[in-house]
């Protein structure tokens, strides 16, 4: 929020009428009549000398002085004559003026203080993403609208995450930041109208997946949409900011039962929203990521409302986890709502283990970093998970050494998987955004900001965004695999490349027949798009481009939508007939800010949650 200015509008005419130009010509008349009524002064000596110092004077105003559109005002205030000549402060202090706007104050009343344009390139290739949302946006009003998702070759709507229009909500803030009023205008109004309705009337749902993507999409809408009083404002149209704010309050309300049904601080995995009970999965145990993964979207709807009730419970659960044992900083992928422990031995940074080392540092920055120290606890749980994986999850491939990231099922003390997902893809942008905190890498470097230890997580970042790239190189359509299996002196098969035939990594990377699809996921260009932020290294975006265009040539469904594939490996490829709704809420988001401008959402200023919503850092 800028600084009210020091005085106000009123002193400005105060000081202007108070400090009225006078002419010489006048000084010198009133001279005189004031000389013609007191003649007698001029008969001593004394009055001679000071006639003759005012006649001086006049004389030397004359010279000096000028016409008020001739004089200006240098940087110093002073004012500066035709003749070269200042006449300081010595005879009058100049009319105080405004104050000059701090840039920050200048782009709060909509003046461009940034003064950086967009490569005409790059500005095309982000248009050609603008158009593909458009694409897709247009199959799903047209055969799914209300539906979560949308089958784009059936041409008809489907509902896999509770029936709460997951597309609408996600794509939402999407459609803001790309400046596409009349998506924004549809969107909000189909969330105004009918998704209060619909979550009293429905039944389960998953509370991490509506938590990252119903409750975080409304949530960023609130705060692009001019929310918060002194912040941005993406859009013009739709709902007002305060309607996304009460369908989440509403929501969330009925989301905190799997909190408040658990006996421990692990809630419940499932909820029914009508009732506004919750149950564990079948099983029992929840995903340790799922649990810890709601944090960033609980604690900015606490400061936004005003109730501290949905950071309290959320935050409880991180605090929990920092009680239990594990290994090297690193936990398994499962954990018990009934007893608090955590279930089994296996450890991975693939699906149910990801984005709890995600939201462990984008917790800790968005509360404020290092200004809040009550959840410095939550860095150095981050630090020491990521020497953790430094140290037992990662390896190089052969013959060419790709860096991987592998999965530990049984244990630190049982056998290394050379397995990796896609979604460990997130990755390489992590260890970035920890490192530099947002910052450019040159900016941290100059400030001294980097510790050995950020230095090592910002090369293994690099590292692995390589061989995430080349996940996707190494296949005959240019799409990388659900999951992929690393060449190594212990694990090897035959047959089972990517397609690619000329790849160089041909040799290092396995697919095989039950990993080979693509569901349009977007943690590799996520990576890309953090790692360009921060390193500025173009190659980032030539990467990005190029991934772009795979799923352009190959995924893109004529009668509007795109669509996931059965087999990345051949050419053409089965289409598996969805279109998941972080295609545009997370995929087409990341690739449209890879091309942009780096004032746009800028890291040290916002977090993204783990569904791409961007949520404002607090206590800046």
């Amino acid at each position: 929020m800028s600084k009210s200015l020091p005085y106000s509008v009123k002193d400005i005419h105060y000081d202007n009428a108070k400090f009225r130009h006078r002419s010489p010509l006048k000084v010198f008349s009133q001279s005189l009549l004031t000389l013609g009524t007191k003649r007698k002064y001029a008969s001593c000596s004394t009055g001679k000398f000071l006639i003759l110092i005012l006649f001086f004077g006049v004389a030397c105003l004359m010279l000096m002085s000028k016409s008020p559109n001739e004089s200006v005002l240098n940087e110093k205030g002073k004012v500066t004559f035709v003749g070269g000549l200042r006449l300081g402060r010595l005879l009058r202090k100049p009319p105080r003026l405004p104050p000059r706007l701090s840039p920050d104050e200048g782009q709060l009343r909509g003046s461009s203080t940034n003064g950086s344009t967009i490569d005409p390139k790059w500005a095309a290739r982000q248009q050609s993403v603008k158009e593909a949302f458009d694409h897709a946006w247009s199959g799903y009003r047209k055969y799914a609208m209300g539906y979560d998702e949308l089958m784009p070759i059936s041409q008809k709507g489907v509902d896999g995450l509770g029936g709460l229009g997951a597309t609408v909500v996600d794509a939402l803030d999407t459609a803001m930041i790309m400046g596409l009023d009349n998506i924004v205008s549809e969107a909000g109004s189909w969330v105004e109208t009918h998704l209060l309705e619909r979550i009293s009337q429905k039944g389960q749902v998953n509370l991490f997946e509506t938590t990252i993507r119903v409750l975080g999409g409304l949530l960023s809408a609130y705060h692009l949409s001019g929310g918060e009083q002194g912040t941005m404002n993406m859009t013009h149209v739709g709902p007002k900011p305060v309607i996304y704010l009460n369908i989440a309050k509403d929501l969330a309300d009925r989301l905190l039962s799997a909190f408040t049904f658990s006996p421990t601080p692990v809630p419940f995995c499932d909820v029914i929203l009508h009732e506004s009970t919750a149950h564990p999965a079948p099983g029992g145990a929840s995903s340790t990521a799922e649990v810890a993964s709601v944090q960033l979207e609980f604690n900015y709807l606490s400061a936004i409302s005003g109730d501290p009730k949905y950071s309290t419970e959320a935050m409880k659960v991180l605090a929990h986890i920092k009680t239990l044992p594990k290994t090297e900083g690193l936990v398994p992928i499962y954990i018990s709502p009934q007893t608090g422990d955590f279930v089994g031995e296996n450890i991975r940074l693939g699906s149910r283990g990801d984005s709890y080392y995600e939201y462990l540092i984008k917790v800790w920055l968005q509360q404020g970093a290092k200004l809040n120290s009550n959840f410095t606890y939550l860095h150095d749980m981050y630090i020491e998970a990521m020497k953790g994986v430094r140290h037992l999850l990662v390896r190089n491939s052969i013959p060419k050494g790709l860096v991987f990231v592998g999965e530990l099922p049984y244990g630190s003390k049982g056998e290394f998987s050379p397995k990796m997902d896609h979604l460990v893809c997130f990755l390489p942008g992590t260890l970035a955004l920890g490192a530099t905190k947002g910052l450019t890498k040159e900016q941290a470097l100059k400030e001294n900001l980097l510790s050995f230890e950020d230095l090592e997580n910002l090369k293994l970042a690099e590292d692995l965004a390589k061989t995430c790239f080349e996940m996707y190189e190494v296949t005959a359509t240019g799409l990388a695999p659900e999951i992929a299996y690393f060449h190594t002196k212990d694990y090897s098969e035959d047959g089972l490349d990517g397609g690619n035939k000329s790849s160089m990594y041909a040799n290092d990377i396995i697919i095989k027949p039950a990993d080979r699809h693509n569901l349009l996921r977007p943690e590799t260009v996520e990576s890309l798009f953090v790692l360009y932020r921060i390193t500025k290294d173009t190659k980032y975006r030539d990467q990005g481009w190029q991934i772009f265009e795979a799923f352009e040539k190959y995924t893109k469904v004529k009668s509007g939508g795109y669509t996931s594939l059965d087999d990345v490996t051949e050419v053409p490829p089965h289409r598996r007939d969805k279109m998941e709704t972080f295609f545009l809420g997370e995929t087409l988001k990341y690739l449209y800010l890879l091309f942009g401008d780096d004032s746009v959402i800028p890291l040290d200023k916002f977090v993204f949650n783990t569904e791409a919503h961007p949520l404002p850092i607090r206590n800046t």
